[in-house]
């Protein structure tokens, strides 16, 4: 029997925007090489599979061209699925490597949905790692913006945070996708996320995802969770909120809100809203 993929946008902007994402909700996994072909097959940056098992979801997540080990906005997507399937409430997940939680509320045409996060960590980033990058971007220490230094975060996959001085930065942001994928692949990064500070609270947002095969990502909570916690680890000035402004460069303008608790390595609040795709 064929599996039944729904399609949803997550971290939409209302009713445009956002981040599509597949999803097949079941009894049982398909094979791995199943998933990866349906991954594949639907073309989006991520397609998230999930089974009942002991009272939680079990999950697991693939992008077109590996699986990944987390990825929020197909978790996002899972919880407006489940809250559609099940009714409004709070769904327990099992990752490959971390136990987190989702939940969703219909609201009409679209739904809410938030997840926690699993525990986030991050650490500097090697100059050497970020001459590399700033070589395949075209990027140099001028379009910096010194008051966030470059760094690694993780919240269930890794990333590295690269603070830009200006939207007009962001803007030019461009490279060659398999080089990309190369240098990303060295350093076991998921994405590097290049992020502009409009306010202490208010970030503007463009995610290289070359790992997973896909150019850039209009909105990625995994990415946004571990920036948040990158940003609680160095102490900047977030007042337990952060609004992340992503995809307005590629038309798909997205919305994710986060709530940052004050302990060190805590699990992040991500929420937003998703729209259904046809």
């Amino acid at each position: 029997m064929p599996h039944v993929i729904q399609r949803f946008s997550s971290f939409s902007d209302g009713v445009l925007g956002g981040n599509p994402a597949g999803v097949c909700i079941g009894t049982a996994f398909p094979s791995p090489q199943e998933m990866q072909n349906i991954a594949a097959d639907i073309g989006f940056s991520e397609t998230v599979f999930a089974m009942p098992i002991d009272g939680k979801w079990r999950v697991r997540y693939f992008s077109p061209e590996h699986e990944v080990p987390f990825c929020g906005h197909a978790t996002i997507a899972l919880g407006a699925a489940l809250a559609e399937k099940y009714g409004d409430g709070d769904f327990q997940l099992k990752l490959n490597t971390a136990d987190i939680s989702v939940s969703g509320k219909n609201m009409g045409d679209l739904t809410s949905a938030t997840l926690q996060s699993p525990p986030t960590y991050s650490r500097a980033a090697d100059p050497k790692i970020i001459a590399e990058i700033f070589e395949l971007f075209g990027y140099s220490v001028d379009d910096l913006d010194s008051a966030i230094p470059c760094g690694f975060a993780q919240a269930g996959a890794t990333h590295i945070v690269i603070a830009l001085n200006s939207q007009e930065t962001l803007a030019r942001m461009s490279y060659d996708l398999d080089l990309g994928r190369t240098l990303m692949n060295k350093y076991g990064l998921t994405t590097i996320a290049f992020v502009v500070a409009e306010t202490p609270q208010r970030f503007h947002v463009r995610n290289a995802f070359a790992s997973g095969g896909v150019i850039e990502d209009p909105a990625t909570g995994a990415a946004a969770a571990a920036m948040a916690g990158y940003l609680r680890d160095i102490d900047w000035p977030h007042k337990g909120q952060i609004k992340i402004i992503q995809g307005e460069n590629m038309g798909l303008r997205s919305i994710i809100n986060m709530e940052i608790p004050s302990d060190a390595g805590g699990s992040i609040k991500v929420s937003g809203t998703v729209r259904h795709l046809i």
